[in-house]
């Protein structure tokens, strides 16, 4: 009696919990084909809750967690499918599926090593698995980029370093490392926009990462934004105190800005010699700051052409526009060197640059001048003829006509060799050239404008030299030339 007794209590204390946890399996089983339905029809936030609650009334089958890690993978959340892949195999470590998921979420994340583990872990159960054979070498081609992409950093190769991390982007779209790394190579190409777009997908999801933190100010620091930048700056060191390239772009920042500033003001103050001095340091700071160095060559072209260095200036700017070809205010300070240099067809070409970059009135004035100024410089100078300025007078030009005519008369030279008497024949007409056009007030106007004279019958067609001579020494008998001696000439007027 007393052993059945206590069978039968047994019994009663027993029971109950059996069939408690039959139920249970079935319905976790209800929950997991529910969730199955769900997956099938790709809604996937109705499977991961049917699979949790499979879960809860069944905590140690390793299905449940592996259907919840491929319904967690399907909505990008891979850090916790991977926990779910990873207790899948921890309660059943021949479930190949497991392995593969856990595999796969490794790779998707940017682990390629661990993700190799893995996936040589569901070939050691089944050896030939195709989806497992396929990943392992997916994950081998990671490692391969990865190593390139280091070397050909090092290298400042930045193009291939995108590439290399574009095709590791394609096995392990959750990697934020190699998003961040593709980010800072396309901050240093120049390509802000698209780096500041991937930048801030991370920060989005988390906004403390610093590694985004960091890339986001690099971009507005090689923006020339660089107040922007060292907040970001800051901001990354706020959450990673270590973290070494922060720490450098935000120490060139601060240098930057201040040398720059500095300059400036001692440009305002008209001491620019010193301008020039701290120009010079500020472009030493950072030569992968392309923008920054771009404005610090055009500031420094500014004091050159100030200091009437304009060779030195030329430079300046063509250095400025070499890094930034759309740098409008260079080549407006290029141009207008070249003008005062007097070499105008340089300075016409910078002029239409510029116009055809940003086509404003005042603009379309600067080039119209440089093409008068060229103009011009390909024709005769005949104030530089008679050796009189563009404000000489009648009475002036007269006097000036007078003087290198009797000067250049070929009577004065006849002695002379044959080429001299030749050149000195071509400065006489020249100069009755320069006075028929200067003592004519319709020709110098339209001399002065840039217009041609041969229009309007205002041209030189019946011009002779002579001619002009003789009508202002009053006609033959008016003068002559008397030697006296080899080379020594003197005027008789009659």
């Amino acid at each position: 009696m007393a052993a059945g007794a206590e069978c039968d209590v047994v019994m009663a204390t027993t029971e109950p919990e059996l069939l408690d946890e039959e139920e249970a399996k079935r319905e976790a089983e209800s929950f997991k084909e529910q969730g199955n339905g769900y997956y099938a029809k790709k809604e996937y936030h109705e499977a991961y809750n049917y699979y949790t609650k499979a879960i809860d009334m069944c905590p140690k089958n390793a299905s449940y967690y592996g259907n919840r890690a491929a319904t967690l993978m399907m909505l990008g959340r891979f850090r916790e499918a991977l926990g779910d892949a990873q207790q899948s195999v921890r309660l059943d470590d021949g479930f190949v599926r497991g392995h593969l998921r856990e595999g796969k979420c490794h790779l998707s994340l940017g682990n390629a090593m661990a993700a190799c583990r893995s996936f040589q872990r569901a070939l050691e159960l089944d050896h030939k698995n195709a989806q497992a054979q396929q990943e392992f070498k997916n994950a081998n081609a990671v490692m391969e980029y990865e190593k390139i992409a280091e070397t050909d950093f090092e290298k400042r190769d930045f193009r291939k370093v995108v590439f290399c991390m574009d095709r590791a982007l394609e096995f392990a779209p959750a990697c934020h490392r190699f998003k961040i790394l593709k980010a800072e190579c396309l901050a240093m190409l120049g390509r802000y926009p698209e780096a500041q777009s991937v930048a801030s997908d991370i920060l989005r999801l988390d906004s403390t990462n610093a590694d985004a933190l960091y890339v986001r100010g690099l971009c507005l620091y090689y923006e020339d934004c660089i107040e922007k930048a060292v907040q970001f700056f800051v901001q990354a060191l706020r959450m990673a105190p270590d973290h070494e390239k922060a720490c450098l772009a935000c120490r060139n920042a601060k240098a930057l800005k201040a040398k720059k500033e500095d300059g400036n003001k001692a440009f305002k103050d008209g001491n620019y010699k010193l301008a020039y001095e701290l120009y010079t340091e500020a472009l030493a700071i950072d030569p992968n700051n392309i923008k920054t160095n771009a404005k610090l060559y055009c500031n420094r072209g500014t004091v050159n052409s100030k200091l009437r260095k304009l060779d030195e200036a030329v430079g300046d700017c063509t250095r400025a526009v070499t890094l930034d070809d759309t740098y409008i205010k260079a080549y407006l300070r290029r141009a207008q060197c070249y003008m005062d240099m007097e070499q105008y067809e340089e300075a016409v070409r910078d002029y239409e640059k510029v116009y055809q970059t940003e086509k404003t009135k005042e603009h379309k004035q600067l080039l119209k001048n440089a093409q008068l100024e060229l103009k011009r410089s390909k024709r005769k100078d005949y104030y530089k003829i008679l050796g009189v300025d563009r404000n000489a007078s009648e009475d002036e030009i007269k006097r000036a006509y007078r003087k290198r005519a009797l000067m250049h008369h070929p009577d004065r030279h006849s002695g002379a060799s044959a080429a001299v008497q030749k050149e000195e024949e071509k400065k006489f007409k020249e100069v009755g050239e320069a006075f028929t056009i200067l003592s004519d007030p319709r020709k110098k106007t339209r001399y002065d404008s840039g217009q041609d004279l041969d229009e309007d019958g205002v041209g030189m067609a019946d011009f002779d030299a002579n001619n002009i001579f003789k009508a202002f020494f009053g006609g033959p008998g008016g003068f002559s030339f008397e030697a006296s001696g080899p080379g020594n000439f003197f005027f008789q007027f009659g």
